[in-house]
């Protein structure tokens, strides 16, 4: 429910924000055809037109009065600069507002008003009226109203529509817009001077423009703007225009003191004071929202890029390191496999019989620990009569105490602990020990395989494992600090588990917890890629939700038990500061803010320039399918799964950070999570054995 409450609230500010400036700002209007003008009576007539008594009537400036109007604001930059220029001269001027910059801006708003100044409605995202339906300008002009009473505790009389001009250009569909803002209330506000500074032009000829009514001495209204890019023309001309008025007699006043109108403001109700409020404070969280998403979507896209190469580099590295010619190994020591099983019964049989049938030329026995199965496990154990298998019955303990049994019967001293569902390849046992002949060696990770890589979900979980898990693998074990022996497949030394004391069962992810406590001893864990194991992956998204969920959640617990490591000396300290490093920026911080920044990139899509986001989301799915095809490669695998990876990125991956969302949530709030199991469906039950991969 807090997921779900967080993304609408998270959706609703960006919609808002979106809708706030999707068409902001002055631009050339793309008229198509030929409209038809509006009537006579209007074209002809003053730049001002009232409608209080139902028929349009329209007005003129005095002569000798100017009214300078500005358009587009208020702007944080521009706007102050201009005020600072009119109150220089003693000039009052008229601002034609957008509702979402006075949201944003509510201090200037105030300001406005305070040095004498008025303001109109210029609609609340500069939408074009003429072709808006009715609706919309409704409200727009509503909004505005609203941002003008949460801003500054005002409503206002006048408005002015995005894109017109002079009387003599109004066309049929303004007309329209206007008479029916008129019969609202409003007094329509045209122009008879259009400078077209948002042009930018020149400051001569703004000022030409502007002084165009000084042939007659002629008062006139003219239109200027403080927003919507560079205004410095626009200040150097306002005051040479007032430089140059002044001494001939000439007042700068505002609309509604020039015709002797009504105030242009009145004061707003409580109760739209109120709904004001809660608008102008949605409208600046929401601007604040998307500044901060924008820094983040480069942050986070620098980051993965700079993870990602350097994967590949470590990856390179270890390539050349475990593939260089290598002197034969000793006699390979003994092994005891171990199998903690609760309700396996569905593959159990597969596992136990591919640990059996092992080239590994020295002594192995394998332990099955049945940790109170509720189902034919055991049974299924025991008729097998497979010469050097125990089975081992206890009572439901979980995990940790069923492999803590295990290790406790064992003959030997070099332990291999495989999971249930897992199975093995002939020469995997071999190659997963080699590497501890070496006594800094203190455990081993093999190679995880998807088994069931059948499905696209099959095919998305391969992906993962083959791009993400292993390519991590192999830079920790450049880097020797390797985190998590996955329980599917891991050779340990006996004297290591005992002197970290076992198994640990105080989080749900034991085998990190296990790995993080070995590299604490400054022991060496190492990765084997040629030990593969074949496991079965969950097979529905609801299984694939609750592993993952208890996966991300054990490894967070994992983590804040080993934190100490962070500033410890020596080995201890190495792996503190590079693996929980690592693993708190790309597997919790990272995701924790995906999903917003995914949603930032939709929005930058739909409302901003969609160029850049679509570029950099092709160039980050590119450099995945390359990073994913090496890694394939490495591994000995086709890179024909490679064509889900554009909808992994879409589906599969905001799955996973959502996963991390809850985790971090549930964490937060300090409620316990209990193990889930997942339900096998037997995959390698008809599958006799499996082969070395050909290289």
């Amino acid at each position: 429910m807090l997921l779900l409450l967080g993304g609408l609230a998270l959706g609703v500010l960006l919609l808002l924000d979106g809708f706030a400036h999707g068409t902001l700002g002055e631009s050339p209007r793309e008229v198509t055809g030929n409209p038809a003008p509006a009537p006579s009576a209007v074209t002809s007539g003053g730049p001002v037109i009232n409608m209080v008594d139902g028929k349009p009537r329209s007005l003129r400036m005095p002569s000798k009065t100017i009214a300078l109007t500005f358009d587009d604001g208020p702007d944080p930059e521009w706007t102050p600069k201009l005020l600072d220029v009119l109150r220089a001269r003693g000039a009052k001027a008229t601002f034609f507002t957008v509702g979402a910059r006075v949201a944003e801006n509510p201090g200037l708003t105030e300001r406005l008003l305070g040095e004498g100044h008025e303001i109109g409605s210029h609609t609340y995202t500069h939408v074009d009226m003429a072709s808006a339906p009715s609706w919309r300008n409704r409200l727009e002009l509503d909004l505005t109203q609203r941002a003008l009473a949460g801003a500054a505790g005002v409503h206002t009389r006048l408005m002015r529509m995005p894109y017109s001009s002079r009387p003599d250009g109004l066309t049929a569909p303004e007309w329209r817009a206007a008479r029916e803002a008129s019969e609202d209330g409003y007094v329509v506000v045209l122009t008879d001077r259009d400078t077209e500074d948002w042009a930018r032009p020149g400051t001569d000829a703004i000022v030409r423009r502007a002084l165009a009514a000084d042939r007659h001495g002629e008062g006139a209204i003219v239109m200027l703007h403080d927003s919507g890019g560079d205004r410095t023309q626009t200040l150097a001309a306002v005051a040479e225009v007032a430089d140059r008025l002044r001494p001939q007699g000439y007042r700068f006043t505002t609309l509604t003191d020039a015709l002797r109108l009504p105030a242009a403001e009145v004061a707003a109700p409580t109760r739209d004071r109120a709904v004001g409020w809660t608008l102008v404070t949605a409208q600046r969280a929401a601007a604040a929202l998307t500044g901060t998403l924008g820094v983040l979507f480069g942050v986070a896209g620098a980051l993965y890029a700079v993870r990602l190469i350097a994967l590949l580099l470590f990856a390179h590295v270890h390539m050349r390191r475990v593939r260089r010619p290598a002197p034969p190994p000793g006699p390979l020591p003994p092994v005891t496999v171990i199998v903690p099983a609760y309700n396996e019964e569905a593959g159990i049989a597969a596992t136990v019989r591919s640990l059996v049938d092992t080239d590994h030329p020295g002594f192995v026995e394998v332990i099955v620990v049945d940790d109170g199965s509720g189902d034919r496990t055991a049974e299924i154990v025991a008729a097998l009569g497979e010469p050097g298998v125990r089975l081992i019955r206890k009572p439901n303990g979980g995990k940790p105490s069923a492999l803590n049994a295990g290790i406790a019967a064992a003959r030997t001293e070099v332990l291999v602990l495989v999971d249930g569902d897992t199975v093995f390849q002939r020469d995997t046992l071999r190659h997963l020990v080699v590497p501890l002949a070496d006594p800094e060696v203190g455990a081993v990770s093999g190679n995880t395989k998807v088994a069931n890589r059948g499905g696209i979900l099959g095919r998305w979980q391969h992906i993962e494992y083959v791009i993400g898990f292993n390519l991590d693998r192999r830079m920790f074990d450049v880097l020797r600090c390797m985190p998590t022996v996955p329980g599917a497949i891991g050779a340990f030394r006996r004297s290591v588990l005992a002197r970290v004391g076992g198994v640990p069962g105080d989080t749900l992810a034991e085998d990190t917890d296990l790995t993080m406590a070995i590299c604490r001893t400054g022991l060496r864990v190492v990765y084997e890629e040629k030990a593969i194991a074949w496991t079965e992956a969950p097979s529905s998204l609801r299984q694939l939700w609750r592993q993952r969920y208890r996966w991300c959640y054990g490894t967070m617990q994992a983590m804040w038990k080993h934190r100490r490591s962070v500033v410890e000396r020596g080995g201890s300290g190495r792996f503190g500061r590079r693996a929980l490093g690592y693993l708190t920026v790309f597997q919790v911080v990272m995701p924790l803010f995906a999903p917003a920044v995914d949603l930032f990139a939709l929005f930058g899509v739909l409302f901003l320039d969609p160029a850049g986001p679509v570029l950099m989301w092709s160039v980050f799915v590119a450099a995945q399918a390359a990073a994913g095809a090496y890694a394939l490669w490495l591994d000995g695998e086709t890179v024909r799964p490679l064509w889900v990876l554009p909808l992994q990125q879409v589906v599969y991956r905001q799955l996973m950070y959502l996963v991390v969302v809850q985790s971090v949530v549930t964490a937060l709030l300090g409620a316990g999570l209990r193990w889930h199991t997942i339900r096998r469906t037997g995959t390698f039950s008809d599958v006799p054995d499996l082969q070395p991969a050909s290289r």
